[in-house]
């Protein structure tokens, strides 16, 4: 049984009602969610300029490989109306694969882990909530460890 961290994101629409069908497509075809975070609300990343987002962060129990959860991830943000635009824009949701068990994988669809987590507040708090002494593979820092050391100043906070 494979540990994988996701965090949900989504900055339109009715955003706890996309978080919820994302829930519930996940259980479906991901796993079993075993952990969330608390919903946090942030100021967008990249493009600032834009509306508030909502995050959360899941752990969930699975027994697919890494680069088949990517795919389904891809297929729930599209059943829920993800549009793929240019990068860090406005999204109904955004489903991002943060961590798998603790491997290092580099392909050409994925990289784990994720490689903004140590540049991004809004992924690391809820993180650090539910698992702030997950060890980074790469860096083998702690997630609180690496949120001690976060130079990312945008403001998060607890729904």
């Amino acid at each position: 049984m494979n540990t994988v961290y996701l965090l949900l994101g989504s900055n339109q629409g009715d955003r706890n009602d996309l978080f919820e069908k994302a829930k519930i497509a996940i259980t479906l075809h991901l796993g079993h969610i075993v952990n969330q975070s608390s919903l946090y609300e942030s100021e967008a990343w990249g493009i600032t300029d834009q509306a508030l987002f909502l995050n959360c962060v899941l752990e969930v129990k699975s027994n697919l490989d890494a680069e088949t959860i990517l795919q389904k991830s891809l297929l729930i943000e599209h059943e829920l109306g993800r549009v793929r635009q240019q990068r860090w824009t406005e999204r109904s949701i955004d489903i991002d694969l943060l961590y798998f068990n603790h491997d290092i994988i580099l392909s050409e669809t994925l990289t784990i882990p994720h490689p903004e987590i140590q540049n991004r507040r809004f992924t690391l708090i809820p993180l650090c909530e539910i698992a702030k002494n997950l060890v980074h593979p790469i860096f083998c820092k702690s997630q609180e460890e690496l949120l001690n050391e976060c130079s990312d100043t945008l403001k998060v906070w607890t729904v």
